[in-house]
């Protein structure tokens, strides 16, 4: 049996050990929260190779260094897009300096009616610096599906008057250009600013 010292340091030994355990839980980097749909490591929307509407080619290495917001779209939208944009473009001026670490693009699913030159004129109503990209229409189910978003033709009055279905919300990349988040429509530019600093932090 034990001594009763014996018993003693072992009791003192256990709180010790306790009480550096409780220090080392403080002192541990809390995980980031983000409002967006954390999905690090998803296997989707991992990448894209694009060209923008100066003619470029584009992928995400492009843009290393920057947090990079993503989101599908047409430029004849009538609501879910230019709110989108609109958002997007307030979050980067309200990161102030840090907001020219981010990068706003746009992917059109819409090849038909959107050429460059109204994808050029289109971003540049929100922020001079957003790419509007684009793929081939035969390539855009292939590319839609690797970002699991869904988009439909919906036919209007006259040929040229349809509008599109689709899905609305932005893929968020952080510097290395590792797939972070997803920021469902109407999140707001405020939220999607507090994210993309805790990326540009990180």
């Amino acid at each position: 049996m034990p001594s009763r010292s014996a018993l003693t340091r072992r009791h003192l030994l256990g709180a010790t050990l306790g009480a550096t355990g409780l220090l080392m839980a403080g002192c541990s980097e809390p995980a980031a929260s983000f409002t967006g749909i954390d999905i690090t490591g998803a296997d989707y929307a991992t990448g894209f190779s694009l060209t923008d509407h100066n003619g470029q080619a584009r992928t995400l290495a492009d843009f290393k260094g920057k947090a990079v917001v993503l989101f599908f779209g047409f430029t004849q939208c009538p609501d879910v897009c230019p709110t989108t944009m609109s958002e997007l473009a307030e979050a980067k001026r309200l990161l102030g300096p840090e907001g020219e670490r981010v990068q706003g693009l746009f992917v059109s699913i819409d090849p038909e009616r959107d050429t460059p030159e109204i994808m050029k004129q289109y971003m540049a109503s929100f922020d001079p610096s957003f790419l509007a990209l684009y793929a081939p229409a035969d390539r855009l189910p292939e590319l839609a599906k690797s970002y699991k978003i869904y988009y439909k033709k919906v036919d209007g009055p006259t040929p040229t008057s349809y509008t599109m279905d689709h899905s609305a919300g932005s893929y968020v990349y952080d510097p290395q250009g590792r797939i972070r988040l997803y920021h469902r429509y109407g999140t707001g530019a405020p939220a999607l600013a507090a994210d993309l600093k805790k990326l540009l932090a990180g």
